[in-house]
């Protein structure tokens, strides 16, 4: 099977840690007979070095013409002075809003022999951590209308966080279709208790539920899942919720399980083509010193696999070499404890490739 990948190695860390994805690809295509053709872009803060805009129109053009994208990170403080319109993470909105992937899926496994690494108790994580995030992505704050005018003599600024009823909808079945493949329980997270968005959110979730009898629905308020995340994490199977929640929630689920850098990511909307990407930042402080971990970016790799290509048994065999790996003790500085055994970024990417 041949399928065509959009590669963003993007900035910071972003290159070091796509190789290594890109290493694990070969040797499963080399073992399961497919090949992978990538079409590599520029977008983010080195396409504005090179082009003036985060997302040139060639680079978007071959984001919607491949059968999905991997992404490395984008971004860093030597960008943080340009203007909005062009900065590193409008490239990501812009590639979000054009392939029209409105749906964020973040899974936040904690990995047992990581158990020493999350910043909980003990008796929460012997429990166990295994949750699925599902961010509404296209809609909400992010993509309203924002404005800076004088009022009044002072300046004062708005974000709106508007949703329509389909945008609810489509991804409430996202999330009750998830559940079913995993416990059958989806927790909606809004602030009914304040806003209208939320009120019209909880309503149209309500009305989908009523297609799933099959899974048990109940809500919560954002602010108490913040604090339920960390009290008893084990509670929750899937968690869906609108965009602005969904991507404070989601890191603070990420960090219960111990490292950001374990933290895979499936971006998708109506066919089978998605955006993967880790769901740390581009950690410019140790690029280009072999030291990031590039788990993250290997498990999105395998979530493409699953999600847009149907390779199951594929995507199985890196999230087995995974596991393969931990259990031989090798870990990365930001994993690293007493113990184990430091390695680098690509040495990391060398041992996962080698049990596939």
């Amino acid at each position: 099977m041949n399928k065509t990948i959009t590669v963003i190695r993007g900035d910071g860390i972003g290159p070091e840690i796509v190789a290594e994805a890109l290493k694990v690809l070969d040797k499963i295509a080399g073992k399961y007979g497919h090949s992978f053709t990538y079409q590599e872009i520029l977008a983010g803060g080195c396409a504005i070095d090179a082009f003036g805009k985060s997302l040139p129109e060639e680079s978007l053009q071959k984001c919607l013409d491949c059968d999905s994208v991997l992404l490395g990170a984008v971004g860093g403080p030597k960008w943080d002075g340009v203007a909005k319109e062009i900065r590193p993470e409008a490239a990501l909105l812009g590639i979000r809003s054009a392939m029209g992937l409105y749906a964020n899926l973040r899974p936040a496994r904690l990995f047992p022999q990581l158990a020493e690494a999350s910043p909980l108790k003990p008796e929460i994580v012997s429990k166990g951590i295994d949750l699925m995030m599902v961010r509404e992505l296209i809609g909400g704050a992010y993509f309203g209308e924002h404005k800076t005018a004088e009022e009044n003599g002072e300046l004062r600024a708005h974000d709106d966080m508007t949703y329509g009823e389909h945008e609810i909808r489509r991804i409430a079945h996202t999330a009750f279709q998830t559940a079913r493949k995993r416990g059958s329980r989806v927790v909606s997270v809004d602030k009914a208790n304040v806003l209208d968005s939320s009120r019209l959110w909880r309503k149209v979730v309500h009305q989908v539920a009523e297609e799933y009898p099959d899974v048990a629905c109940s809500d919560m308020l954002v602010d108490n899942t913040a604090m339920q995340l960390v009290k008893n994490p084990a509670q929750f199977d899937v968690i869906v919720t609108e965009n602005l929640f969904g991507d404070i929630l989601s890191d603070e689920a990420s960090m219960v399980t111990g490292s950001i850098g374990m933290m895979a990511s499936a971006s998708l909307g109506e066919g089978s083509r998605g955006m993967y990407e880790p769901i740390h930042g581009s950690a410019p402080d140790i690029a280009g010193q072999n030291l990031a971990n590039p788990i993250g970016t290997i498990l999105s790799a395998a979530m493409m696999l699953r999600y847009s290509f149907d390779m199951a048994a594929e995507a199985d065999d890196i999230e087995q070499a995974v596991n393969a790996v931990l259990d031989e003790g090798y870990r990365t500085g930001d994993i690293f404890s007493e113990g184990t055994k430091k390695v680098g970024c690509s040495e990391m990417g060398d041992l996962v490739a080698a049990h596939i």
